[in-house]
């Protein structure tokens, strides 16, 4: 796990600039640095890389790595390098690093651009290719790790962070003040439908995508990759056995590391279980790290001890408060370079920064298990409408009525039928959002949208959510909260084998007596105790406005209230209100966290 850059065209970054960029990238790679240069067509190429050290921790490692024509800055890992390994070294190739760096440069030597379709992992790297003055730019499959480039005047830049953009540029950027009102009016399912970032001008390069750049030439993606959606008739135990093979699979690799692990561990079934499989069956030694909130809608406490009293592993429980809330936001927003996306991920940073100190540098998460195998509310109102002509429809609908009633919160979700009555029904994805928009001082009306990717409602849904609207989120958040204290973040569900099995489910197996994830949670029967395993109600890392922030404190609120750049976008007296909820509905509470980020991030560019 690393920092990259890389710059192509007409006017090479000097030493000063370099120096500077190498100076922010410590935090992604604390262990070494290097830099390569050379000249390239009209112009020169110049890269960097920052490293933190997991696969093979010798020197020989470090990078730019150089083979021959060709070299590579590399984030993230390799997962099946070893298979990959073996494969290369019966055509007879030699290698001298035990390092997925090494095969990952191998293979782009041996099959070009279709390596990509060989790697199971996490990436973006930069290849530059002597032979015809090309830099090869990709990003793994479901974009786990970031890429961002900038177009100017004299060529492209490339980065992990914007802000080693801006350092090696030297570009002076501006606010994307559309993105800015998107958050917080439309909140965080609308940022990945763009590749927009806060700044004009600087663009994400997409997941699942290459291109290839040359001195003068247009930057162009291309996919290689898309999710298969092909449904397969299994039988609901053959469907069991499948999940529990497929995820023992994708864990048994990402366990593959030089270094101690940690787990990020949450009282639900998707954290929950990769701890337990790594535990039980593969005899991993792990530390599990979790966050416990006083406000009982978000505690998870019983369920978190209950796993590690099942598992008998290191814990350390990290408590939820109010104290130094203002200046840790700040901090989080300056190394985000833009908004922190959620309360969740303000409260994910006591994790990473807990599991740093204890001495970690990979952690684990459950990223992913609710848009693979359902974990939404609305997952059970789709589920209906997909079960419509199904024989035992009466019966699932009792069951929604017994067990999903008691617990939803959304009003649009309520109905059980809603999307029998009306399949075009998304207006909870945007809760609030005409409400938010009058706080405006200008006006801004993004509508819903959607890709079309099968036929299935439900699928269809949960591919938007993982390709577009939830998974890239969490993805942004987890690797800029771990990276701020130098460790990685490893996410067992995001595995391309098993996301194509998962795709392949008939529907009627994905919820079942009331249970989402029910293939999951019948899988790990035998290995996840029971008390999580048969817990329905949805949490997560997860906290209230309320527990973080004190809004009758005086100091508090005279700086949230202060004059400042927000307000020409926000009316003063409507946030003002906005503050005496306490409670915060649940809405409202993700609204004020994100008019407080807005606030600290224009802030801090003016």
């Amino acid at each position: 796990m690393c920092g990259i850059v890389g710059y192509i065209g007409t006017a090479p970054p000097d030493e000063g600039r370099v120096s500077a960029c190498l100076g922010l990238m410590k935090q992604r790679g604390p262990d070494s640095q290097g830099t390569f240069s050379c000249t390239a067509g009209a112009g020169g190429i110049t890269l960097l890389h920052s490293r933190l050290s997991i696969i093979d921790l010798d020197p020989r490692s470090d990078q730019p790595f150089t083979i021959g024509p060709a070299t590579v800055v590399f984030n993230g890992e390799i997962y099946n390098y070893r298979e990959i390994r073996a494969d290369l070294k019966r055509e007879g190739i030699q290698f001298r690093t035990e390092s997925d760096t090494e095969v990952l440069l191998q293979s782009y030597l041996r099959y070009g651009v279709q390596c990509l379709e060989r790697f199971e992992g996490m990436w973006s790297f930069i290849i530059y290719d002597s032979r015809d003055g090309s830099l090869l730019l990709s990003r793994d499959r479901f974009g786990e790790k970031p890429l961002y480039y900038l177009k100017t005047a004299d060529g492209y830049y490339f980065a992990s962070e914007i802000k080693f953009i801006k350092a090696l540029s030297s570009e002076e950027l501006s606010i994307n003040h559309k993105h800015l009102l998107r958050y917080l009016v439309n909140g965080y399912k609308s940022l990945y439908k763009t590749n927009e970032t806060y700044f004009e001008g600087v663009f994400e390069f997409p997941a699942a995508s290459y291109a290839v750049v040359h001195d003068g030439s247009i930057l162009t993606p291309a996919c290689y990759w898309r999710p298969r959606v092909v449904p397969v008739s299994y039988s609901l135990q053959e469907a069991i056995e499948e999940t529990r093979i497929h995820l023992m699979e994708s864990i048994r690799i990402r366990l593959r590391a030089d270094v101690p692990l940690a787990f990020c561990l949450s009282g639900g079934v998707d954290s929950s279980a990769l701890l337990s499989i790594a535990v039980k069956e593969f005899g991993c030694k792990a530390s599990a790290f979790s966050l416990i909130d006083q406000d009982e809608r978000y505690n998870e406490y019983d369920n978190v001890m209950a796993t590690v009293d099942d598992l008998g592993c290191d814990h350390t429980l990290i408590k939820v408060g109010r104290s130094g809330t203002i200046e840790r936001l700040r901090g989080l927003v300056a190394y985000h370079d833009g908004p922190v996306a959620t309360i969740s991920y303000y409260i994910h940073s006591f994790i990473s920064e807990a599991v740093s100190r204890a001495g970690y540098r990979v952690s684990f998460s459950g990223t992913a298990a609710d848009e693979l195998f359902t974990g939404y509310y609305d997952h059970f109102n789709l589920h209906l409408y997909e079960m419509r002509n199904h024989s035992d429809y009466q019966q699932r609908l009792a069951e929604w009525r017994e067990h999903i009633a008691p617990i939803v919160r959304n009003p649009f979700l309520k109905n059980p039928e809603v999307y029998l009555k009306n399949p075009e029904e998304r207006r909870h994805i945007y809760l609030g959002s005409d409400e938010f928009a009058a706080y405006l001082r200008t006006s801004f009306d993004e509508p819903f949208r959607e890709g079309n990717y099968c036929e299935s409602l439900l699928r269809n849904r949960m591919l938007n959510e993982l390709l577009h609207e939830c998974t890239p989120m969490i993805l942004h958040e987890d690797d800029l909260n771990s990276m701020m204290y130098s460790v990685e973040n490893r996410s067992p569900y995001l595995d391309s084998r098993l996301c194509d099995f998962a795709c392949s489910l008939p529907p009627e197996h994905l919820i079942r007596h009331g249970y989402g994830k029910y293939l999951l949670r019948e899988a790990m029967q035998g290995i996840l105790n029971d008390t999580v395993r048969l817990d329905r109600q949805k949490k997560g890392f997860n906290a209230s406005i309320n527990s973080v922030i004190d809004f009758v404190n005086t100091d508090t609120k005279d700086y949230l209230l202060a004059d400042g750049p927000v307000f020409d976008l926000i009316d003063r007296n409507k946030i003002e209100s906005a503050m005496t909820m306490n409670p915060a509905p649940n809405s409202y509470s993700k609204f004020l966290f994100n008019f407080i980020n807005i606030k600290m991030f224009m802030e801090q560019q003016s």
